[in-house]
């Protein structure tokens, strides 16, 4: 794609959607011009978010299918279906930037095309949201109702709408005190039941805005994620690994619950481990040991056991779609084989740190039942010395071991289980 000229929006944002969908990278890597520029990065997550359906209904329109090498058009016209199907902005305007788009990339033979396609999507558009799509990969839609027939349609419905923004506010705060201070702000927030030091913020805002931020009022994070502190009840003596542990937020709150207990973070990568002490320096605290290290060896372990691992484990992610709408398109039915099996490598790697007595927290934010409850049978099944100790709240749904909680307003989906040590 060539971009001679300074990028507008939509050239931005289309930069950003090839890169997924022709590059297969994540969106996570991809950096805009403009990083303040919200309409750019609304569009891109709009049209990643639906590509399956827009993909769809561009693809049965064309008569022919485009060349390699002006696939990018392709994405152009997926970019200018979203915004005549789902967005606020103005329809005439919306077909006009985007043909307009064109002239970035030296491609205006394809404007009478786009042109007359998307115009098409404008007069069919009433019928097209009548039909029934999810918008996820075939594979998925097969697995997700296979493992939840009673709700795959609550979790197709949460994938494709804007996940809220969830703070956890520092327990040196009082919680009702610091909701006080943002709506005085003018951020409107809602409690959650189970999670007592979560807000979900009506509308999300940049972290600056809340109130003493820089000094750790405050941390952005998930009430499915934060659950993971306290089921893991860190005690003051207690030595505890939090592997796989960047960008840090588990380990924060452990530290927070348990600020004399001696916390070591793991992670393999080495840049996410810098996160990981951007954040504890934001926080203030300077007792947690960072290391880097693979959680499936032992090279970097020095021979000390735990009393208490939280292990939130590599998964398919797609408990957090609605955050990371490109886990659609770059997850592969083969990833979630691999993904089991490297979970089962680190899990009986890390067991052998525990001590006798000792609990072990499994999570991932993943919906999959063969990472999850399949994963932890499995375990339960080939450890003699492990059993499970039940979480009871009222969150989430019973499965077969440990508790899964489904995409909600409240929640992403996430899921825990909680193992003990007999010997």
């Amino acid at each position: 794609m060539q971009n001679t000229n300074k990028p507008n929006t939509r050239a931005v944002a289309l930069d950003a959607i090839c890169s997924v969908v022709l590059d297969k990278r994540s969106l996570s890597s991809f950096v805009y011009p403009d990083q303040d520029d919200a309409l750019a990065k609304s569009l891109v997550f709009g049209t990643i978010r639906f590509y399956h359906q827009l993909n769809d209904i561009v693809t049965d329109l064309l008569n022919h299918s485009l060349e390699k090498e002006d696939l990018d058009i392709h994405c152009l016209m997926l970019l200018g279906a979203y915004q005549i199907l789902y967005s606020k902005v103005a329809i005439h305007a919306s077909i006009f930037e985007t043909v307009d788009t064109l002239n970035f990339l030296d491609k205006t033979w394809a404007k009478g095309l786009v042109n007359a396609i998307l115009r098409q999507i404008d007069r069919d558009q009433e019928q097209l949201k009548k039909q029934v799509h999810y918008s996820h990969p075939t594979w998925m839609v097969k697995k997700i109702k296979q493992n939840y027939p009673d709700n795959f349609e609550q979790i197709f419905s949460q994938n494709n709408i804007q996940a809220p923004m969830t703070i956890r506010v520092h327990s040196k705060y009082s919680l009702s005190e610091y909701q006080q201070n943002l709506a005085e702000c003018g951020i409107n927030t809602t409690i959650v039941s189970v999670a007592p030091q979560a807000l979900v913020l009506e509308k999300p805002v940049s972290v600056y805005d809340l109130p003493d931020f820089d000094n750790g009022s405050c941390y952005v994070q998930d009430a499915s994620a934060q659950l993971a502190a306290h089921l893991l009840a860190p005690e003051k003596p207690d030595r505890i690994l939090d592997a796989c542990s960047a960008p840090g937020g588990k380990t924060i709150h452990l530290c927070e619950l348990a600020p004399k207990s001696s916390v070591v973070a793991l992670d393999s990568d080495e840049s996410r481990l810098e996160r990981v002490q951007e954040n504890l320096q934001r926080f203030n605290i300077d007792t947690v040991e960072i290391l880097q290290g693979n959680a499936q060896q032992q090279d970097w372990w020095d021979g000390k056991l735990f009393d208490k691992i939280l292990l939130d484990a590599p998964c398919s992610a797609t408990g957090v779609i609605r955050r990371h709408p490109d886990i659609k398109l770059l997850r592969k039915p083969k990833d979630i084989k691999n993904l089991v099996n490297l979970q089962a490598q680190i899990l009986a790697n890390l067991w052998q740190m525990l001590k006798p007595d000792g609990v072990l927290l499994y999570a991932t934010c993943s919906i999959l039942k063969a990472e999850n409850e399949e994963q932890i049978t499995h375990f339960l099944e080939s450890h003699s010395d492990a059993e499970e100790i039940k979480i009871d709240l009222d969150w989430g749904i019973e499965t077969s071991v440990g508790k899964q909680q489904l995409p909600s307003h409240e929640f992403d989906g996430f899921y825990y289980a909680k193992i003990k040590k007999t010997s």
